[in-house]
């Protein structure tokens, strides 16, 4: 018998119960199928331009920077500009995003790699599923499209967000997450990502890049 097991196995005596109750089963099932809403709160219930707007400053509030773009064929100058502006090199490893694929890169000068970081990436650009107004997050999903290795091992993390996917809060996300997958395909990782990597363990002192990209710039794109 493993671990798991016993430690169920205690649960279900201290509880009278052998698992296979038949409307037990039931309440489960209808708690999964309708779950309560929790409370939301209030700052990010705003729409159209002030739900833009708010997201910005959320996300500067969070040490990142961002700028926004008028459609995606702009986006590959906007990084090639961001890049030069801090002297880093023309370097970029992407996933197989479809979205950041169709982009113009060959209008850039930018040296493009493909598929997850190994470590050795200085800079990486990656998608956002969607984004938070009320906190300036990023949803990242994981998988081919947009490695989670690229949200955690290059120093300087560039990420795209559309502005039509920008949420006021997590629950809308999350209902976008599965709807798009569905409650039985969800997918293997979704990262939440305020600002870049800090910690302030050591005598609350603040250290940008403690456990992840110590730069996070975000890309707005008005499509």
């Amino acid at each position: 018998m493993s671990a798991r097991y016993d430690i169920f196995a205690n649960i279900r005596r201290s509880l009278g119960v052998k698992g296979s109750e038949t409307i037990r089963q039931q309440i489960v099932a209808d708690r999964l199928e309708r779950a309560p809403k929790g409370v939301i709160p209030k700052r990010g219930q705003v729409s159209g331009d002030e739900r833009i707007a708010l997201f910005k400053t959320m996300v500067e509030t969070a040490l990142a920077t961002v700028t926004e773009v008028a459609s995606p064929a702009e986006v590959p100058q906007s990084i090639a500009h961001f890049l030069r502006n801090h002297n880093l090199p023309a370097t970029l490893r992407m996933g197989d995003d479809p979205r950041l694929k169709a982009m113009p890169w060959s209008d850039t000068t930018l040296e493009i790699a493909h598929g997850p970081s190994q470590g050795s990436d200085l800079n990486a650009v990656s998608h956002a599923f969607g984004g938070i107004a009320e906190s300036g997050t990023l949803a990242m999903v994981s998988g081919s499209d947009n490695p989670s290795t690229l949200n955690f091992l290059p120093d300087n993390h560039i990420i795209v967000v559309s502005a039509k996917d920008i949420a006021s809060d997590y629950e809308s996300v999350w209902n976008r997450v599965r709807f798009a997958y569905g409650k039985s395909t969800m997918p293997r990782t979704v990262n939440w990502i305020t600002g870049p990597s800090r910690s302030g363990d050591i005598e609350q002192i603040l250290l940008l890049g403690a456990h992840g990209p110590r730069r996070l710039h975000v890309v707005v794109v008005r499509d």
